[in-house]
């Protein structure tokens, strides 16, 4: 038995398809994606820079690169983050084809 959709019925199918279609293209925004990432490879290794042992700051001629390395990498990936929250992705432009 087949069902016949009236033309409102599409548009509203349509609408509810592009709806939700913009809605993954925002959450998978590659600042989001990227931002993740340096903010949590960042705090592994600006943990390990703080727990650095003597030794380890030593081998790099006395700077606690491990330190400075995640501190960057978390400064990145606020930076990524930020971005996405002040200037996110606009929604796609309505299709303006005619009937």
């Amino acid at each position: 038995m087949s069902e016949s959709y009236s033309e409102k019925d599409v548009q509203r199918e349509v609408s509810e398809l592009e709806t939700k279609s913009a809605t993954a293209a925002r959450l998978f925004d590659i600042r989001r994606i990227i931002g993740g990432l340096f903010v949590v490879y960042g705090v592994i290794v600006t943990i390990a820079g703080i727990t650095a042992s003597d030794a380890d700051i030593d081998k790099a001629e006395g700077v606690n690169i491990n330190l400075w390395t995640g501190v960057g990498m978390l400064l990145l990936g606020l930076f990524f983050l930020a971005w996405l929250k002040l200037r996110p992705t606009a929604p796609p432009p309505p299709d303006e084809s005619p009937k």
